[in-house]
């Protein structure tokens, strides 16, 4: 078995991002963090999630993020499976963020996209069916 179990992302101010975050995933918890230099640049840094998977959250970033809508080399964005996204929405929009983009319609999956805090693109996806074949669309 392979699976992904974290995301490092530089950010530029932890709080505000864990806002974020915590709003999407309120099963999440940090579970640890520290102080250190990393290439002459003292930063703060935490672990948020649950036992299996986690962000990775490195403050004092600096600099600007690839535009989400170019083509620029880069993370373009990162999804996350979950089980309601009317809930989701409502807590983020409760927590005070947007949604950036309702993703395309389809009768397996509905989805959304938001920003979070430090400009990542952060997909968010609802599948309709169990059957795997069924969630994309392939041409």
């Amino acid at each position: 078995m392979m699976r992904l179990e974290h995301l490092n992302l530089v950010v530029n101010d932890l709080e505000t991002t864990l806002k974020f975050y915590q709003a999407a995933f309120p099963h999440w918890k940090v579970r640890g963090g520290g102080e250190g230099e990393w290439h002459g640049v003292q930063r703060k840094w935490i672990h948020f999630g649950d036992d299996y998977n986690y962000l990775s959250f490195n403050d004092n970033g600096k600099g600007k993020i690839r535009p989400v809508e170019g083509y620029d080399l880069g993370l373009a964005h990162f999804a996350y499976v979950v089980t309601d996204l009317t809930s989701l929405n409502q807590r983020l929009i409760a927590a005070g963020f947007e949604i950036a983009i309702i993703g395309s319609k389809d009768a397996n999956y509905n989805s959304v996209y938001y920003i979070d805090p430090n400009g990542h693109e952060v997909e968010f996806v609802e599948y309709l069916t169990d059957i795997p074949s069924e969630r994309n669309f392939y041409l």
